[in-house]
Parts: C-alpha cells; structure tokens; sequence
C-alpha cells in the first residue's frame, strides 16, 4: 500500500523498519542464522504489539496488537521447538543485529508519541516492517533456508505475515 497522504509518507519514513538491516548480511545466511533473524522479527513484532498495548485506547488498534502478540509469539515458539529438535543453535549474526537496533530507535520514537498520532504511527510501522519481513522471508531466508522443515516453518510464517501486512493495510486505510 503507498501512503495517500503526506503525514502518511512522513509516518511510513520516519517509523519504518527499513529493508537496510534486512540486507546487512553479504553473503547467503546459515540455517542457524535464518533462524535467528527470524526469532528476531518475531520478537520485534511481539514487542511493538506490548508498547501499543500499552498505550492505544482505541480498540481496532488493541484488537491487531493482540493478534500481532499472539500469532509472531506462536511463530517463534514454533521455531524454537524446531531449532531444538534440530540441533540448531539460532546464531546472531548483522542482519538480527541491525534489526534490533532499528527496532529500538523506533519504540522509543513511538514512546514520544500519543492517541490518534502513536496508533498512526503504529500502524504505519507495522505495515512497513511487514512489507520488510516478507520481502526478507521470500527473496533470503527462505531461498537459502537448507533445512526442508525450516523452510516449510518459513513459508507457513510467510503467509500468515502476508494478511497481517492486509489487515495493517486495512486499518491505515481507515485511518487516512
């Protein structure tokens, strides 16, 4: 979705995830590190779904919080069983690192912020980190994801992440 208006623009470039810490790797990611990237985002997510949690009134803002909390925290929970059933030791590497970073930066701008502007913002962010994650998932970690049950784990991941990227649409669209 391209923002309609300006503040929409402005709010997509100031709080978005951008693909940047996506491509901080140089060369094709390890299982162990897919799988950490992975975990990372899906902690990302469940993290900014907390901090709106925590500070939106408004209840389809609540509502998409509780579905981000509960599907990326049932995704990494999933990944974990597979990592130990697997023998892979998730392993940090830059691209989880800059995610963190950037993710970061973002909740303490998001903090500053209140009502109708934080839940804009919010959203915002949360259509352009999905945009980020699903391109990441289709065109690196899934491609370069040497485990068959990892990849599958992946794509399962992908699709949901898809809707959640038109459900986040959805209310920005409301919201303009």
């Amino acid at each position: 979705m391209q923002p309609r208006t300006f503040a929409g623009a402005l709010a997509v470039a100031v709080f978005s995830v951008s693909m940047a810490p996506v491509q901080a790797q140089t060369q094709a990611p390890t299982d162990p590190q897919i799988a950490h990237i992975a975990y990372t985002a899906g902690a990302i997510d469940v993290a900014a779904a907390r901090q709106a949690l925590s500070k939106s009134a408004e209840p389809e803002i609540r509502a998409f919080a509780e579905t981000m909390a509960r599907d990326h925290a049932a995704v990494n929970d999933q990944a974990l069983a597979l990592a130990k059933r697997l023998g892979i030791t998730p392993e940090e590497n830059p691209t989880s690192e800059a995610l963190e970073r950037q993710a970061s930066e973002t909740a303490a701008r998001l903090a500053e912020l209140n009502g109708a502007a934080f839940d804009k913002a919010y959203i915002a962010n949360e259509i352009a980190f999905h945009q980020a994650v699903n391109s990441a998932l289709s065109e690196m970690l899934i491609p370069n994801a040497r485990n068959p049950e990892l990849k599958s784990l992946l794509e399962t991941g992908l699709k949901l992440f898809r809707a959640h990227e038109q459900h986040a649409e959805q209310i920005g669209q409301d919201r303009d």
